[in-house]
């Protein structure tokens, strides 16, 4: 993730570019013949010589203001050349300085300080020159790299944090998706800020735009890590690890399904079944008998379900609380039924149910099984508590409104 080849000198050829802006703009005899010495020995990698003549050519008396300029450029170049970092970039901050210097000189030019303060590991300094270019408006990418880096190997999280996601927000909004670097610094950023909320972000991003089995696994740690989860959230913790790809063996397919099918949601059991047929675990091993049989035994409990549920719909009604309103509402959802569902669970909730915060779950998993997205995240926003409900209900926030 760190800088590679960082920018240094720029070379004489460069700064001559920069023409005289009046006709009068001539070097004196005394500067000049300094000058032409200084470049001669430059040229042959006589580092001390070339400064001496830079020197001499300063202590000249009465120069204009173009002599002084063109003095300074030649210093820069030696400086930079010989790797005297900070003569070379005050000589360069006077040259950038200057109104005798093009736009694109000075993005030159800072591009090129910054660089060498990186490459002299001054990484204050070089965070202080790239910063600067930055908030004046340019857009350049390694500088931005510059700028975040050094920020970053300066122990500087915070900062660094800030620029990354900075540089991730405009790249966004050109429709350029970050790259796998740039957002592993930025969750290393945040592992040092102790910034849980941002890094579980930036791991849905990592998991999103590269799927692998460890960014979504952190993830789920995030999510799961609540000490006080509630034992009625285990089909929901273990929904999460599903819906991050962690679930691998027949056993935790079977597991899930039937945690489905003790909580009264038999679709939701057969879709986990289909789903460790489609990802060929289950049906293959020594326990296919059992898993068909499983299977055949929940598509049933389905169709009794469709069958009856008016029936189940007016017991709910009758209910004391309005658990089994917001588990009949599900059921509907889950049968294709969305509008009377969602119906359904919301006057349940209103009812009032032994855990509000787990019925606000699983109403915002209902809509965003019925295809509506931004209900289901207003309705995952909502959920507090302390007993890991909301923790699920970030997960599923995030997953949700994850790039597409």
């Amino acid at each position: 993730m760190l800088l590679a080849g960082a920018v240094t000198a720029l070379p004489l050829s460069v700064f001559l570019m920069v023409q005289p802006a009046q006709a009068a703009d001539v070097l004196g005899e005394k500067v000049g013949k300094n000058l032409q010495t200084a470049q001669t020995a430059l040229a042959a990698h006589k580092y001390a010589e070339a400064m001496a003549a830079v020197n001499a050519a300063d202590a000249v008396s009465g120069k204009t203001d173009y002599e002084s300029y063109t003095i300074e450029q030649m210093r820069g170049a030696v400086a930079a050349s010989s790797g005297n970092v900070a003569v070379a970039i005050s000589a360069y901050d006077k040259v950038i300085a200057s109104p005798r210097t093009p736009a694109a000189m000075k993005e030159q030019l800072a591009l090129s300080e910054a660089g060498m303060a990186y490459g002299a590991k001054d990484y204050a300094r070089a965070a202080q020159i790239a910063d600067k270019y930055v908030k004046a408006g340019g857009a350049n990418p390694q500088m931005y790299t510059i700028l975040i880096q050094s920020y970053y190997l300066g122990k500087d999280y915070a900062n660094a944090a800030r620029a990354q996601q900075a540089q991730i927000d405009m790249q966004a909004k050109a429709g350029t998706k970050p790259t796998e670097n740039q957002l592993q610094l930025l969750a290393a950023c945040q592992t040092q800020t102790h910034d849980q909320a941002a890094l579980t972000k930036t791991y849905v991003a990592l998991a999103t735009y590269y799927p692998k089995p460890d960014y979504w696994a952190q993830v789920v740690h995030s999510a799961l890590s609540n000490p006080h989860m509630a034992g009625a959230l285990r089909l929901d913790a273990d929904r999460v690890r599903l819906a991050a790809g962690l679930v691998k063996t027949p056993a935790e397919y079977i597991d899930i399904a039937e945690l489905a099918m003790q909580a009264g949601l038999p679709q939701i059991a057969l879709d986990v079944m289909n789903e460790g047929y489609s990802a060929n675990v289950l049906g293959h091993d020594a326990g296919a008998a059992r898993e068909d049989r499983l299977k055949q035994m929940i598509t049933q409990t389905v169709a009794d379900r469709k069958a009856n549920i008016a029936t189940a719909e007016t017991q709910a009604q009758q209910a004391p609380n309005g658990n089994a309103l917001v588990t009949t509402g599900y059921n509907y959802v889950t049968f294709g039924q969305a509008d009377k569902g969602l119906q359904l669970m919301n006057a349940g909730i209103a009812k009032g149910t032994t855990d509000v915060n787990i019925a606000r779950l699983h109403l915002g998993l209902a809509q965003a099984a019925a295809g509506q997205k931004a209900a289901a995240i207003t309705t995952l926003k909502s959920v507090g508590g302390d007993n890991g409900a909301q923790d699920i209900a970030q997960f599923w926030v995030l997953k949700l409104g994850a790039p597409s």
